[in-house]
C-alpha cells in the first residue's frame, strides 16, 4: 500500500494537529517499499493520537468504617506520565466522593473539598491521611478489613481533556497504621 500525495506531509503535519484518517491506495501490492510506507503511515498515524492522561495508581487503599459510620478516606499514590489533574472521583459505596486537602491554618487542622488536585508529570502526589485524600461520603454500608472498594477516579489532561480508571482498593482495618502501606 502507498500513501497517496501529499498524505505522508499531512500524516507529519497531524503530529501536532487533531487526529485525521488518510486514503491509502494499492498500486504495487507486494513490494517492498510500499510495505516500509505503508508501516510508516500506520506508525505515524498512531503518534498524531493526542495523548490522554496516563496516570499509575498505586498502593492504594480505604480504611475501614464501624457500624453506623458514614465517611472515611482512601488513599493511593499517583504518578502522571504528562501534566495531569485528578479532577472527581466516584465509588458505588458512597453517596457523595470529593477530593480533599487536610492542612494547617493558624494552628488548626482543617479539611476541605478541592476542585482538583495538579498531577506534574513524572512526579508522584501521595493521597495520605493527614493530607490529600479521596473522601467517601454517606457510606452506603459497613466497610470491612478484607473487602475491596472500587473506586472510579477521573483525570484530565493539560489540553482539558478527561479519562476515567477505575481502582480496586482494599480495605484496610480502622487502626490502620497512618502510612502507606508498602508491598
Amino acid at each position: 500500500w502507498d500513501l497517496t500525495v501529499g498524505a505522508y506531509d499531512r500524516l507529519l503535519a497531524a503530529a501536532s494537529a487533531r487526529p485525521r484518517i488518510f486514503a491509502l491506495a494499492h498500486p504495487h501490492e507486494g513490494t517492498a517499499m510500499s510495505s516500509k510506507l505503508s508501516f510508516l503511515g500506520l506508525v505515524l498515524a498512531f503518534i498524531a493520537a493526542p495523548a490522554l492522561a496516563q496516570v499509575t495508581v498505586s498502593d492504594a487503599w480505604v480504611r475501614g468504617t464501624v457500624p453506623g459510620q458514614k465517611a472515611t478516606g482512601a488513599f493511593m499514590s499517583l504518578k502522571s506520565a504528562s501534566d495531569a489533574a485528578l479532577v472527581s472521583a466516584s465509588s458505588p459505596v458512597a453517596g457523595i466522593v470529593e477530593i480533599h486537602e487536610m492542612a494547617m491554618e493558624g494552628g488548626v487542622m482543617k479539611m476541605r473539598a478541592v476542585p482538583k488536585l495538579p498531577l506534574p508529570a513524572g512526579k508522584p502526589v501521595d493521597l495520605k491521611p493527614g493530607g490529600y485524600h479521596v473522601m467517601l461520603m454517606d457510606l452506603k454500608q459497613q466497610l470491612k478489613e478484607g473487602d475491596t472498594v472500587p473506586v472510579t477516579l477521573a483525570f484530565t489532561d493539560k489540553d482539558g481533556k478527561k479519562v476515567t480508571q477505575e481502582v480496586k482498593a482494599p480495605v484496610k482495618a480502622l487502626t490502620a497504621p497512618a502510612g502507606m502501606p508498602k508491598h
